[in-house]
């Protein structure tokens, strides 16, 4: 059973991704941010939207800093978008779980590279 937190979460993620893609008009908001996912809290009172963006530690902050002042504008079109008594206080987090992601399948490519070649010498 689906939780009304939850449900509240996956429309909040909906509206931020729409805002980020065509509302956020911030230059230094790099192509690649996305809303990888947003935790409610039971009460409805905070919300936590977790972003990632691709590129190293200084764009990341700068991502960061972008979604954190826009943040007004951001809980004010999701109040305009989902119909609630009140709307939740946000929170951004970085999402590194794609960096990550690709980070390990570096790894395992290099492991099954070094692997082939190993098995090519023993012949």
């Amino acid at each position: 059973m689906m939780l009304r937190s939850d449900r509240v979460g996956e429309e909040i993620k909906k509206v931020v991704a729409e805002l980020i893609q065509n509302e956020i008009e911030d230059p230094r908001l790099p192509n690649f941010t996305t809303v990888t996912a947003v935790e409610v809290t039971r009460d409805l009172s905070y919300a936590t939207i977790f972003v990632s963006a691709l590129g190293d530690g200084e764009q990341i902050a700068t991502t960061l800093n972008v979604m954190e002042s826009a943040k007004k504008f951001i809980r004010y079109r999701i109040g305009q978008e989902i119909r609630l008594r009140n709307v939740p206080e946000i929170r951004f987090k970085y999402d590194n779980s794609i960096a990550e992601g690709n980070r390990i399948s570096k790894i395992i490519d290099e492991v099954i590279a070094k692997d082939k070649l190993k098995r090519e010498s023993n012949r």
